[in-house]
C-alpha cells in the first residue's frame, strides 16, 4: 500500500489515511503484545521517541547539527547499508540462515543498534527537507491540505 502511495500520486488521498489506521492498528497490537510481556516498555519506548525526537529538533533549530551534501550522502549510505543486512537477514531466515549477533545482546548487537543514530539522523534529514520547502507542497497532496483545514474549521 505504501508503494501505491508513492507511486500512483492520485490514489493518496484514499490509500494514505488507510494506511494510516492500518498502521496505527498494526502499531497497537504489537504494542499491546509486547507489553504484556514486558510490562512498562511501551510507555518507555514513547518516551524516547518523543525524547529522540524534541532533542534532535531543538539541536537542528540551534543550529548544532548542520544539513550539508555530505551529511545527507552520509545518512543515505547508513540508511541504505542498514536496510541491506536487514534484507540479507529477512531473506536468510527463509533458507535456515541468519546473520550472526547483530539481534544478540553482546558487543555487535549493541554496536549494530546504531542504526537508532541513523533513524535520528534520518529525522534531521527530514527537518530539513520541511525547512528547505518553504512551505511548499506538491499539487497532488492538496487533500492534506483540506482535511486539515475542515479539521481546524470544528
Amino acid at each position: 500500500m505504501a508503494l501505491l502511495i508513492v507511486f500512483v500520486k492520485r490514489w493518496s488521498p484514499v490509500l494514505a489515511p488507510l494506511y494510516a489506521v492500518l498502521e496505527g492498528l498494526f502499531l497497537g497490537g504489537i504494542s499491546a503484545l509486547i507489553e504484556y510481556n514486558y510490562p512498562g516498555i511501551v510507555l518507555q519506548a514513547v518516551g524516547l521517541t518523543f525524547g529522540v525526537l524534541f532533542s534532535l529538533l531543538l539541536a537542528y533549530k540551534l543550529r548544532l547539527i548542520r544539513v550539508t551534501k555530505n551529511f545527507r550522502m552520509g545518512v543515505v549510505a547508513a540508511t541504505g547499508v542498514g536496510a541491506l543486512v536487514y534484507l540479507a537477514g529477512f531473506i536468510g531466515q527463509f533458507f535456515g540462515w541468519q546473520i550472526p549477533y547483530i539481534h544478540e545482546s553482546g558487543p555487535v548487537g549493541i554496536g549494530f543498534s546504531v542504526v537508532v543514530v541513523v533513524a535520528g539522523m534520518n529525522l534531521v534529514l527530514d527537518f530539513d527537507f520541511i525547512e528547505r520547502g518553504h512551505g511548499r507542497a506538491a499539487k497532488y497532496m492538496e487533500w492534506i491540505l483540506r482535511l486539515l483545514s475542515k479539521l481546524r474549521s470544528r
